[in-house]
């Protein structure tokens, strides 16, 4: 009779197990976020990856890639501007699911726990089941949307609303170490902080612009920049504000101005870098300037990448990956891409891995900034004869025979680059591959050596 008692909690115990096995499984899936981990440091590997290998495979989704990819248990998980979050085998480039959304995808994905977790231009961000894509839950904000302006930048008509072609992204959700809390910024101008497995409001800091940034989370505290021109540190639990940096304003062209740049955070430094032509470098408890770089005018949009006591930046207008060290801001060299670099440096043991916006993504020995290796993108190929001088980007050499005031001559230059299969999203490196995004609307899978 003792033992039939027994047996009978036994099996009741194990079906119990049975039934809460996947949930199990859920929970300890690999987390996986925008730049690497939370504070952005865009390292990833230990091995000394050092050139690309050949396509693994490739993804073609229905619109422009400029998510950038989060891999976790064997899934890598990206946005498009089809409206859609992916799901892709990493061993066989296919499809497992996809999420249709109201908007465009332009935020990259978080894998946490189980869920993964994007925003959408529809105005909602979104938690799902990550082995099904089921949602779980979906939170509303005040509304999505790219900066702009009527008569932006001083373009003509004046009196004709412009968006800004070059906002790419929207804010990146990211979690808590222990996985209970998501945070993620606004086109309404908040920083949201809610509960990550129900989706509800624990609080929000309000600040006085456009927040297309994703926050970073350092040491209690969550560091972000927002288009008002300031850069916050707040606390992570309460939502206080530790300290506000300015940066620097363009009252009549508004042009260098704005920040778009996600921080990176290490070593008690808070890395970060403007539309106002600088990259920063600030004491992460006080918010006092420790040093700056002056890009020569041009933006800083890439987030840094920090290893070893560097740091990595990649320039707009200059084309250039640069390195600094990363306590006294002193450049140890610079490496000039064929265009614009809007993709955020990744790091192996011994090699800076981006994308540029001709479509080429490079491999830079992280070290001496000497070049090892390229790949490119299939629309690069196909037409960077018809579209590059000289194999480099030239937004005047394009523009022959166009009015440079009007804001349709932007936007028919941004078109044509287009055609060059753009790579503005930031590479992750995974088990012996490379994975990002192109404006030629593929995921990539790149294998390293």
């Amino acid at each position: 009779m003792v033992t039939i008692v027994y047996l009978n909690l036994f099996m009741k115990k194990l079906f119990t197990l049975i039934l809460l096995l996947p949930y199990i499984a859920l929970a300890q899936l690999p987390s996986a976020t925008f730049h690497s981990d939370v504070g952005h440091t865009g390292t990833y590997s230990a091995k000394n990856y050092s050139t690309f290998a050949g396509l693994k495979w490739k993804f073609k989704t229905d619109g422009k890639i400029f998510s950038s990819p989060a891999v976790s248990n064997g899934v890598a998980y990206i946005g498009s501007e089809d409206n859609s979050l992916y799901a892709i085998n990493i061993k066989t480039g296919r499809l497992i699911w996809k999420f249709c959304t109201g908007g465009a995808v332009h935020s990259s994905p978080s894998v946490n726990k189980g869920r993964v977790c994007f925003g959408s231009y529809d105005g909602y961000y979104y938690a799902l089941d990550a082995r099904t894509g089921k949602l779980l839950w979906k939170f509303k904000t005040g509304g999505e949307k790219k900066v702009g302006a009527k008569g932006l930048w001083t373009m003509q008509p004046a009196d004709e609303y412009m968006d800004d072609l070059y906002d790419f992204f929207l804010s990146s959700p990211i979690l808590s170490t222990d996985g209970s809390t998501l945070y993620f910024g606004s086109s309404d101008g908040n920083l949201y902080t809610v509960n990550a497995a129900t989706g509800k409001i624990k609080w929000h800091f309000k600040t006085g612009g456009l927040i297309h940034t994703t926050p970073a989370l350092y040491n209690g505290k969550l560091y972000f920049g927002s288009w008002d021109t300031y850069f916050y540190a707040i606390d992570a639990t309460t939502g206080k504000l530790a300290w506000k940096f300015k940066t620097g304003v363009q009252p009549q062209y508004h042009v260098l101005e704005g920040i778009q740049a996600s921080a990176t955070c290490s070593n008690g430094v808070v890395y970060f870098g403007s539309r106002d032509g600088f990259f920063y470098a600030l004491d992460a408890v006080t918010g006092k300037l420790n040093w700056k770089y002056a890009a020569d005018n041009s933006w800083v949009l890439t987030t840094a990448a920090v290893q070893n006591g560097v740091v990595y930046i990649g320039t707009s207008d200059t084309y250039l990956l640069l390195a600094f060290d990363a306590r006294t801001g002193k450049q140890l060299f610079k490496y000039k891409a064929n265009g614009y670099i809007y993709s955020s440096p990744a790091l192996s043991a011994t090699t800076a891995f981006f994308g540029d916006f001709t479509g080429k993504l490079f491999a830079v020995n992280a070290k001496n900034g000497k070049l090892s290796g390229t790949y490119t993108t299939a629309a690069r190929n196909k037409n960077a004869a018809a579209v590059l001088k000289k194999d480099t980007l030239d937004f005047g050499y394009l523009m022959k025979g166009h009015n440079n005031a009007l804001y349709s001559t932007s936007v028919y230059v941004m078109d044509k680059f287009y055609t060059l299969g753009p790579i503005v999203s930031s590479p992750v490196i995974s088990n012996g591959a490379i994975y990002f995004g192109s404006a030629d609307g593929y995921l990539y899978a790149v294998k390293l050596k």
